[in-house]
């Protein structure tokens, strides 16, 4: 059992992480960042939910770019194949779940 408070959630660099839990080879983790990620296309579905903060979601759709700011709340779903970056607006604590050991 674990209790997490995720507004108190920080991190020593960009993009570091709290595992939480790994469920038949699934990782939820919770991660804090102030640095954009970089482009990158996941190997399996990816779900990005914004828990604290703002993020502007830089992804392509049929070779165009396309953005979408992301409040709290807000979630994003990356499809197999799905190319995004995110850029968080100022500090941001993300829960990423997708297939361990994705990129």
């Amino acid at each position: 059992m674990k209790i997490i408070r995720s507004k108190t959630f920080t991190a020593e660099r960009a993009w570091g992480a709290l595992d939480i839990a790994n469920m038949n080879s699934i990782t939820t983790r919770l991660h804090w960042t102030d640095q954009p990620y970089k482009w990158h296309v996941n190997d399996g579905e990816e779900v990005f939910v914004v828990l604290d903060g703002q993020v502007l979601m830089h992804y392509r759709e049929e070779g165009e770019e396309k953005q979408a700011l992301l409040d709290v709340g807000d979630i994003f779903y990356a499809s197999i194949g799905t190319e995004h970056v995110a850029h968080p607006q100022g500090a941001a604590r993300i829960l990423v779940i997708e297939t361990e050991g994705s990129v």
